[in-house]
């Protein structure tokens, strides 16, 4: 438990130096403002419910996860899971979904689950960080274009239908805004670091589209407070058909949340985040946000990277950025209520290109040719689908191709046997008549089958030595090959030796049956005492002159 709870180490630069985490803070919590609004009325639970779930998600997340630059709140992804359990169980079942998914989460993070996502290849993060940019940079073209209503069930369709419909009818206030917005954002960072650029211009785009009566959408008005605290608890067995839909948003939330973390410290320098306590902070998230009518919450992608952009370095700008939309809710209403929303498309479409490192990506598609497949693969099926299937089939990808190449490292080569000590006559015996065979590196499924193969074809020899010393791995499917090869070479009366076998190996090819037909006896311990028994074996198997 002591391990999951916050860490002084992670909050203490910002005790001392707090400006640069307010500042972000602020930041994220503008462009959060209306991703807020607009996933929680997509989820159908209504735009408090999106605003609940950033404010409360966003600081119980904030103050026990497990990053220093993890936003959350509601994502895109989360109410594509949710509509139809809104649909089936309304209101309630959304809430008690959280609940249980929020109990699940904290139970992962005590098994230490979130462990595993270090062993994530280099090439899947980068790929699926690429394409996340490129996502989020297609949700910003409807507001980027000032067009409303853009229809589409995946974001590159959204995006083409916002493309199609501003040629059609084309007003060019909107994409100048956000285009200098990302411009402005863009040089003034690189030359200016320390002065907030994003939050500058949105003033600037905010003032502007007033005095000169710009024709751009904008964020609107807000709901004023929060929805009581209530839940309303469904009967046992409406709980035990929302188990399945809980396990999916617990799965969803885990992947989404470690992800978002992995890629927010790929962005910064020197950090790495606690994977289990981030799963423990996003439990608790999602136990506190139904309390308060919202929906389950993730770590967000979109506003952790702008948070890292806009110089982030401890958990207070996360917790400053829902404190900051708490006072928006309940007296700032009116001064956000006149942004234009291509003002923040423009901040997120600055965010995205400082998010892609195209150094990391040349070197990666250098490196390899595998890791660059991998890459690409992770990369177009993120931008195409989602990020889950995105992970899931880059890591399939990289999995093939890993064993593909330690199934390659597996060897069997014929080695000279030591005959220093022996006579010429015997000399020639032993080469005539016994040959030694080195098996190196693992014998498993991916490379048992090719070395039956290359053992199967020794001719003209009574005695195979099998030096078994540098076998690194053998599982069943390498053992059960082993055995056949054995059979196959008895069965042409050739004798087979092992040397040097390791006494895990030992057992479990005794345990299957496959060591020689001489059972002990046909096993020594190094290659010496296996080329002295093989020499009182030659004479039994002479030919007659």
């Amino acid at each position: 438990m002591r391990a999951l709870l916050p860490t002084w180490s992670a909050w203490q630069p910002a005790f001392r130096a707090p400006g640069s985490d307010l500042l972000s803070g602020l930041i994220v919590a503008l462009v959060a403002l209306p991703l807020a609004l607009g996933f929680g009325i997509s989820s159908g639970l209504g735009a408090a419910a999106g605003l609940a779930t950033a404010i409360v998600a966003g600081a119980v997340a904030a103050v026990f996860g497990g990053s220093r630059f993890q936003v959350s709140g509601p994502t895109g992804a989360m109410t594509v899971v949710l509509v139809p359990i809104v649909a089936e169980h309304g209101a309630s079942g959304v809430l008690t979904v959280g609940l249980m998914a929020g109990v699940l989460l904290v139970g992962l993070a005590f098994a230490g689950v979130g462990r595993a996502v270090r062993f994530m290849p280099a090439p899947v993060i980068e790929g699926f960080t690429a394409g996340i940019a490129v996502v989020i940079a297609l949700q910003q073209f409807p507001g980027a274009l000032g067009v409303s209503g853009a229809e589409g069930e995946k974001v590159w369709q959204s995006a083409f239908d916002a493309v199609r419909r501003f040629v059609a009818d084309p007003h060019l206030t909107a994409p100048v805004t956000a285009l200098a917005v990302a411009v402005v954002i863009l040089i003034g960072g690189r030359y200016l670091p320390r002065l907030p650029f994003a939050l500058v211009t949105v003033v600037l785009a905010t003032v502007c589209a007033g005095l000169f009566d710009l024709d751009l959408a904008r964020i609107g008005a807000i709901p004023a407070g929060l929805p009581a605290p209530s839940l309303e608890f469904l009967r046992l067995d409406e709980l035990t058909t929302l188990l399945l839909p809980a396990l999916a948003v617990a799965a969803l939330a885990a992947l989404e949340s470690l992800l978002s973390a992995t890629a927010a410290d790929a962005m910064a320098v020197g950090t790495r985040h606690d994977p289990d306590r981030e799963l423990f902070g996003q439990g608790l998230a999602n136990i506190a946000a139904p309390l308060f009518g919202g929906v389950p919450a993730t770590g967000a992608i979109a506003r952790t990277a702008v948070n890292v952009r806009s110089g982030a370095r401890t958990p207070l700008a996360a917790l400053t950025h829902a404190a900051i939309l708490a006072g928006i809710v309940y007296g700032a209403a009116g001064l956000v209520a006149d942004i234009p929303i291509a003002a923040l498309a423009g901040v997120l479409l600055a965010t995205t290109v400082r998010m892609v490192e195209a150094a990391s990506l040349a070197a990666i598609a250098r490196a390899s040719r595998g890791d660059a497949v991998v890459m690409a693969i992770t990369f177009v099926v993120t931008v195409a689908f989602d990020l889950v299937t995105a992970v899931v089939i880059g890591i399939g990808f990289a999995l093939v191709l890993a064993v593909r190449a330690i199934a390659k490292e597996a060897g069997l080569h014929q080695v000279p046997l030591d005959e220093s000590d022996h006579l010429g006559e015997e000399h020639a015996l032993l080469r005539d008549h016994i040959v030694a065979y080195r098996i190196d590196g693992p014998l498993f499924f991916a490379a048992a089958h090719r070395f039956l193969l290359e053992l199967a074809e020794v001719t003209d020899v009574r005695v195979v030595i099998l030096r078994m010393s540098r076998i690194t791995a053998l599982d069943t499917t390498g053992a059960l090959v082993l055995t056949d090869a054995v059979r196959k070479l008895e069965h042409r009366h050739i004798t087979v030796l092992f040397s040097g076998l390791r006494p895990d190996h030992h057992r479990r090819l005794s345990t299957m049956g496959a060591l020689p037909s001489g059972g002990a006896d046909s096993v020594f311990p190094d290659t010496g005492a296996a080329i002295a028994h093989a020499r009182h074996l030659i004479p039994t198997h002479r030919k007659p002159h």
